[in-house]
């Protein structure tokens, strides 16, 4: 084990309360004691749902915007299943379209609660995918912990039932999925995702294109893989939300800083057997200092509370790590990349925040939501071997710029 979780010490300056400290190291102590440890590795895939009529449009998007390209294609009885890759070793993509454009099942209700993601029912993050040694003793030791489980009757897609991945039920917490799966991931046919199906060529000419203008502007060399995820959260679940990820997974609580100016915090998990998150990428909570209710009293920023209860409890953005180095000179990687990425029409937020001069430190971005996926992109460029994922002033910067842009008008009352 390259992390002992109960030795390690978390890092920040966000206070949890008892009953975190006890059942942080008790779930640690219980992984071990039940093989949970011993079973699961790292992340193998990310899985992530859109419209019907979307999936051709959000590869272009992904083509152009990360490292990601298309390997398989398979049609289920209810959706079409685009299987993507970027480095062997780093996790697989998956995005799954519906056939059919009147498509419902539980995600469709979530996505309707809430009025900035009820118009896009269908589009939602769904998930990763771990990689587990034994996929029947995974859900054994997990459901006697009272973990549940999706079966036939709970869901109209197969892929959660039929495949031969085991997903958990959706979170309370984060309405997001885990997923267990034993196979190689280099042989797709044997996971029963459906029939193979090839790309049409006019497809494969528009990805091509995009595939040569990367290549052309050096970013197979400069975007890398996915960093970090970060899910946001209701302020009084945090404790909650982040206990039953490390349940479910191998992760560790690597640490929790409070970003005062934005009335929130951000809460690290991270995967202790691998040396490169990018091979298996650490997992964010964020959340409000205080629920909506009590800030009424104080009239602090809350655009974490806010963006949970315009979009629902969900995956906000998906971080890729850009290179270290300079462009040319005076310009750093990341600026390169942002702007080349806006020159071609992809909009952000705002501008990069953070400096990378002699000592270590990062340079951030947010991307504006994607139209297909509801997802942000955030590129992260470390300077001079940064370990960290943020800086307090860099993350305000992006998380105001962010909530600027999910506020929500109804009546007289601005979100």
């Amino acid at each position: 084990m390259a992390i002992n979780p109960l030795e390690y010490v978390p890092l920040g300056d966000k206070k949890n309360s008892e009953f975190f400290e006890t059942y942080r190291t008790r779930i640690y102590e219980r992984r071990l004691s039940s093989g949970m440890e011993d079973l699961l590795t790292k992340i193998r895939a990310i899985v992530i749902q859109v419209e019907r009529g979307d999936a051709m449009a959000y590869l272009c998007e992904l083509y152009l915007m990360g490292p990601y390209r298309f390997t398989a294609g398979f049609t289920s009885s209810t959706h079409r299943v685009f299987v993507l890759t970027s480095r062997p070793e780093f996790p697989r993509l998956i995005v799954m379209e519906p056939l059919s454009s009147d498509y419902e099942d539980e995600i469709t209700m979530f996505n309707r609660l809430y009025p900035l993601s009820a118009k896009q029912p269908n589009a939602r993050y769904i998930g990763e995918i771990f990689h587990t040694q034994n996929t029947v003793e995974t859900r054994k030791i997990l459901e006697s912990q009272k973990i549940r489980f999706n079966y036939h009757h709970e869901t109209r897609n197969p892929f959660f039932t039929d495949s031969q991945i085991m997903f958990t039920f959706p979170s309370d917490y984060t309405s997001n999925r885990v997923g267990y799966c034993q196979l190689d991931f280099d042989d797709l046919k044997a996971f029963g995702f459906g029939e193979p199906f090839e790309l049409d060529a006019a497809d494969i000419d528009r990805l091509d294109k995009i595939v040569s203008f990367a290549e052309e502007r050096g970013f197979d060399a400069l975007l890398l893989g996915i960093d970090h995820m970060a899910t946001r959260i209701l302020a009084g679940e945090r404790e909650d939300a982040i206990l039953e990820f490390l349940t479910i997974s191998n992760h560790y609580f690597w640490g929790a800083y409070n970003i005062s100016e934005m009335n929130s915090s951000t809460n690290v998990t991270r995967n202790g057997y691998v040396d490169d998150d990018k091979h298996s990428p650490a997992k964010v909570f964020t959340a409000n200092n205080t629920p909506s209710f009590v800030n009424s009293f104080e009239n602090l920023p809350m655009p974490t509370e806010d963006f949970v209860r315009n979009y629902g409890r969900r995956m906000h953005h998906l971080a890729y790590e850009v290179a270290d180095g300079d462009h040319r000179a005076g310009e750093k990687n990341v600026d390169y990349v942002v702007q080349t990425l806006m020159d071609k029409g992809v909009p952000f937020l705002a501008h990069v925040v953070g400096e990378c001069l002699d000592d270590p430190n990062l340079k951030q971005i947010f991307s504006k939501h994607s139209k297909y996926s509801i997802l942000i992109s955030e590129y992260v460029e470390r300077c001079h071997g940064y370990e960290g994922f943020f800086t307090k002033t860099n993350v305000s910067a992006l998380t105001e710029a962010a909530g600027d842009d999910e506020r929500y008008e109804h009546g007289n009352v601005f979100d």
